[in-house]
């Protein structure tokens, strides 16, 4: 079903006057190319620039300007062969078969902006920016194994997330979605013996070298899906003794297509698809993809159902968290705390399942508002939930942060500080334990968080024991913004009347045709979303996470991305974990936090 029916909704918001001053500020200082601006994107400025100004412009941006952009927040690409809708007349976009999206973020102006790069079929190839940002390393990769883009003077170019032996590029438009619009698999024995070739281990391939002519090499395969490290996950390390000199990840064990399944479900049944990105984090997830579609159509959601999802994520921030101390602890040798704390979360799944009907993966965010109100007696439960867990806290502190066996595993460990997280795009706790208090609730407010007092934990440390403190901490501030929730909910709706809304409200269902079959065809079909182009990011439990959706006006989206804090995070294990031992490594990669659906999607 294609065809707009709806238009997107363009409004001045609190990062307007922002953008407005950064194009005043880049029109003063920059003079060596001109770029042209993208209409309708008002608090995210995007410009539109060729190849040969790409790399100049985003030195300046780093560098140079005014309150400069420290951060490469995200490197995507879109395939536009097959996009109908993308402006007309002036606003027409520049003919594109592919385009780059470098989506970068400054503390300084807290503003977030988009440079892109239209590209030819006929010649799919960009200057890589890895000299420019560290994290831009595994982004081109990605771009390259999934799109086909080639980076010129990429160190070291090869697929991150498809087998060695893939065929094609997913993402491509022309790339099968299903493995029915294929020949079943068959595996013969030449291509067994190709399979297993490409498995054998050449340090070469890996980008290590040798330290001298006299030194040869000594490797340890750390997965995949080492005990320790939290999912499908590969280290290669290549060692002196038990000190490591080089570590290399490898991720793509998990990969699942999470961003070629949105192109071809519903809107609203991608929902439970967004569940299992950050498979800890539950309806977390969902809100940035619901805020986006939402800030696309511009549905205003109620104020009830706001606070309802407020409270839902900081349920699920205590709950990440929960598995990040006990794991944490464990992995460092303490193998008590973790069961403890696996019961606390049990008692808060509890309090989920009874609202949502769901435990880990609720999918209960709905596209303006929440899947239903609150059930009967659901404040009894977050009381004495409330009461209890504080208590619960204080054990956890003596029993594992003010351990001194912890203390000596975990600090002067895994070190970076401000600039390198900025460098490598870290984001939430780890970017809070190097003293920057940057938390998007705070800084860029959404579903109503302006209205909660809570404070954002800091350590200066940068080092493995922070970043365990700032999510302990954090989990006080939860308990705090969910008490308020409780103690502050409002009456009214829990579902926007928006027509948009899906599904929509049944109240008037028996009573008039037109809303009966709005209500079915939301329901079977869809919503057909507005075209048009929106990012929202949030904080999730492990750092900043986003929807860059583009609607071509459709029941479907067109191209959805989705930046996960997790990806860029474990692409800096080589800089914190160089010259330590392997026990050391542990301890850092438990730090880190992450889950691999999050990283591989």
């Amino acid at each position: 079903m294609t065809g707009v029916i709806a238009k997107s909704v363009h409004s001045e918001t609190a990062y307007s006057k922002e953008a407005e001053l950064f194009l005043r500020d880049l029109d003063l200082e920059y003079h060596l190319h001109n770029y042209w601006l993208q209409p309708n994107c008002d608090d995210m400025p995007t410009l539109w620039v060729d190849t040969q100004s790409l790399t100049p412009l985003l030195q300046f941006l780093k560098q140079s300007i005014s309150r400069p952009f420290a951060m490469l927040y995200d490197l995507s690409a879109i395939d536009e062969r097959l996009r109908v809708n993308r402006g007309e007349g002036p606003e027409k976009q520049p003919a594109s078969d592919f385009t780059l999206v470098y989506q970068l973020l400054s503390f300084t102006r807290n503003l977030f902006i988009r440079i892109k790069v239209a590209l030819a079929e006929s010649k799919l190839s960009a200057p890589s920016i890895s000299s420019v940002w560290q994290n831009a390393n595994w982004y081109e990769r990605e771009v390259w194994d999934l799109f086909g883009i080639n980076f010129e003077g990429h160190p070291h170019l090869r697929r991150i997330m498809m087998p060695t032996t893939w065929k094609g590029h997913p993402l491509r438009k022309d790339h099968h979605a299903r493995a029915t619009e294929v020949d079943p698999f068959s595996l013969s024995e030449e291509k067994e013996r190709k399979e297993q070739e490409a498995l054998l281990f050449r340090p070469e391939d890996w980008g290590m070298a040798r330290a001298n002519e006299d030194s040869e090499f000594m490797f340890l395969n750390l997965g995949p899906n080492h005990p320790s490290v939290h999912g499908v996950f590969r280290i290669a390390l290549q060692l002196d003794g038990e000190q490591i000199v080089d570590a290399v990840p490898d991720i793509g064990y998990h990969h699942r297509g999470a961003e070629k399944m949105a192109e071809r479900q519903a809107w609203h049944t991608y929902v439970p698809y967004t569940d299992r990105i950050d498979y800890l984090g539950g309806v977390m997830n969902n809100l940035p993809y619901v805020l986006a579609l939402e800030q696309l159509a511009g549905i205003q959601v109620p104020e009830r159902a706001q606070v309802i999802r407020v409270m839902m994520c900081e349920f699920f921030r205590i709950s990440s968290h929960l598995v990040f101390f006990g794991t944490f602890a464990q992995d460092v040798g303490q193998m008590s705390p973790v069961f403890y704390m696996f019961i606390d979360r049990e008692k808060l799944f509890g309090i989920v399942e009874a609202i949502t009907g769901g435990r880990m993966h609720p999918a209960w965010f709905r596209i303006g508002g929440v899947a239903q109100d609150l059930p009967e007696g659901w404040d009894k439960m977050v009381r004495e939930f409330l009461d209890y867990m504080p208590e619960r806290l204080r054990d956890y502190d003596g029993m594992v942060i003010k351990n001194k066996l912890l203390q000596k595993r975990t600090r002067g460990i895994g070190v970076y500080n401000t600039a390198e997280a900025m460098e490598w795009g870290v984001t939430g706790p780890g970017l809070r334990a190097t003293g920057l208090e940057w938390d998007l609730r705070k800084k860029r407010p959404y579903s109503g968080y302006d209205q909660f007092e809570f404070d954002i934990p800091s350590y200066d440390g940068g080092d493995c024991f922070d970043r365990c403190r700032v999510r302990v901490d954090e989990m006080w501030q939860s308990l705090r913004i969910i008490r308020q929730c409780l103690e502050n909910m409002p009456a009214g709706p829990y579902k926007s009347d928006h027509p948009l809304t899906t599904p929509p409200r049944k109240g008037r269902t028996m009573q008039d045709i037109e809303t009966l079959i709005q209500h079915f065809v939301n329901n079977s079909w869809g919503p057909v979303m507005p075209a048009g182009e929106v990012c929202f990011p949030i904080e999730a439990t492990k750092g900043l996470n986003s929807y860059q959706i583009i609607s071509d006006g459709g029941t479907t989206s067109y191209r959805t991305r989705i930046r996960t804090p997790s990806f860029p995070h474990l692409q800096m294990i080589p800089l914190m974990s160089r010259g330590l031992l392997i026990a050391d490594l542990i301890a850092i990669i438990a730090s880190i936090d992450f889950v691999m659906a999050d990283v591989d999607r």
